[in-house]
């Protein structure tokens, strides 16, 4: 199949190669197509082997208990590994559990790989499944240690045998040759050519076999951070789940990069893939409103949900992901600036407050500050997180173009919600018209928020155009765009 290669397999104590451990690997080497060494061990991982694991397997914590570690066999695999092209069957899994396991003793491991099932799909394209059991099945082979890792070396080693028999040997040494040429970290099930990935910006979506993404990600060159993902997958869990479960990529093109930023948001929201933590809706988002009286009590009340409307956030300070997260970032604040526990509503009972016998309040609960001058002062503390009022006087758009000119688009908002994204004059009509209704109805999204703030703080260095589509812009609005 190729000059020099060694077919290996792994059984572990679980899918994670960064907490998992190894407890058996076998390995045989062929050199010009013959067998030269063979070579399998027991290891003990160093953690307890789960039940099921020893089910699946047939390993158990006593046949590892005295069984060497990976560290005192790593010489002799590597020189097994030497110059040869490490083969197996979702090769990711094995590299990636090796690449680990060797930079825990202080070696980068470095070697080129063949994925058996990537081979299999290429040299079987209409047939179904290619997963081990699939292939023993189609073929008519059989095991009697199935899921020991000598076994299922041997599975492979004899479906290349049949592969030879049905299709030659010259077939089976190109369709090796070109995967190899093509690399071999392209994911094994994947469905999706990566040639026909655009390269410019956009948002990419991961899909395996459900309706539901894997992941969702943005980018400025979508096919090279599409490949990128397959590059880390023996350093990153989350990396070697999608590499596992990929069966095909889906894209959405974008003008630039805010473009991408805005429509990555939405699609993690309204999707919610399985694999994103960042950008999911804030269920719980809350803010500080404060008092305009300086002697009404509390002087702070926390507002949820729908309450957080852009009319009140010239009132409106935070924004916090919960409750608990607001209540610990006032009492910080109120060390921090000798502010009343009592007044901010941190703490209940009337007259001297706790803090202040203390000496960390300065006495607005007993007379000796005026509610005034504390008023100012938790003005003046809350200054920096003041979300911003909706600086124009109706809607804006943000005309982005793509990197040669030859697209734009236009990103709509009002009142901070992006109404949608418009590439020719009809569409941003029904932007305009059709969903300001619509957009009064949204609840507030501290990401676009966020995102766009940010745009228009930039100003031209953002490479943006700004349109103004209200009636007159506030004065202030000019002055945060310009």
């Amino acid at each position: 199949m190729l000059p020099r290669y060694v077919l290996l397999d792994l059984e572990t104590t679980g899918g994670n190669p960064v907490h998992d451990r190894i407890t058996e690997v076998a390995a045989v080497r062929f050199e010009d197509g013959r067998e030269v060494a063979r070579w399998s061990r027991l290891l003990n991982p160093g953690q307890r082997i789960p039940g099921f694991i020893q089910q699946l397997t047939g390993i158990t914590d006593a046949m590892v208990a005295d069984a060497p570690s990976f560290g005192a066999v790593l010489p002799e695999l590597l020189d097994l590994l030497d110059g040869a092209v490490l083969v197996a069957h979702n090769v990711r899994f094995d590299h990636g559990f090796l690449k680990n396991a060797a930079a825990r003793e202080g070696v980068d491991l470095r070697v080129k790989t063949l994925c058996t099932v990537r081979l299999a799909r290429r040299l079987y394209p209409a047939a179904q499944g290619h997963g081990l059991d699939a292939i023993m099945r189609r073929h008519g082979l059989q095991t009697l240690a199935r899921h020991r890792a000598m076994g299922d070396v041997d599975v492979l080693r004899a479906w290349l045998d049949v592969v030879r028999h049905e299709l030659g040997a010259t077939r089976l040494e190109a369709a090796a040759g070109e995967l190899l040429r093509a690399s071999a970290s392209v994911p094994p099930r994947l469905e999706t050519p990566l040639e026909s990935i655009p390269t410019g910006p956009g948002v990419y979506l991961f899909y395996g076999q459900g309706p539901i993404p894997l992941y969702i990600g943005k980018s400025v060159r979508l096919r090279a951070r599409v490949q990128a993902h397959f590059q880390a997958d023996h350093r990153e869990p989350r990396e070697m789940r999608i590499a596992q479960e990929l069966r095909r990529v889906e894209w959405r093109e974008t003008a630039g990069e805010f473009g991408a930023l805005l429509l990555e948001a939405r699609l993690v929201k309204n999707l919610q893939p399985l694999l994103n933590r960042q950008l999911r809706r804030e269920r719980n988002l809350c803010a500080w409103r404060l008092a305009d009286d300086p002697r009404e009590r509390p002087l702070l009340e926390l507002v949820r949900g729908d309450a957080l409307h852009p009319a009140e956030f010239s009132r409106l300070y935070g924004t916090y992901r919960s409750k608990r997260q607001a209540l610990d970032a006032l009492r910080e604040l109120a060390e921090a600036q000798a502010l009343c526990p009592q007044a901010l509503g941190l703490e209940s009972g009337k007259g001297r407050c706790f803090a202040h016998q203390l000496g960390r309040c300065k006495g607005v609960c007993c007379g000796e500050e005026s509610p005034q001058r504390h008023h100012l002062r938790l003005q003046m503390a809350l200054a920096a997180q003041r979300l911003q009022a909706w600086p124009y006087g109706g809607p804006i758009g943000l005309r982005e173009w793509d990197a040669v000119g030859a697209r734009s688009e236009v990103h709509v908002f009002d009142q901070w919600c992006h109404l949608g994204t418009a590439r020719d004059a009809e569409e941003l009509d029904t932007v305009l018209h059709a969903r300001r209704a619509e957009a009064r109805a949204q609840a507030f999204d501290l990401d676009t928020y966020r995102l766009l703030l940010g745009r228009l703080r930039d100003g031209k260095s953002a490479g943006l155009e700004l349109l103004r589509f209200g009636t007159v812009a506030a004065e202030r609005g000019e002055a945060l765009a310009d």
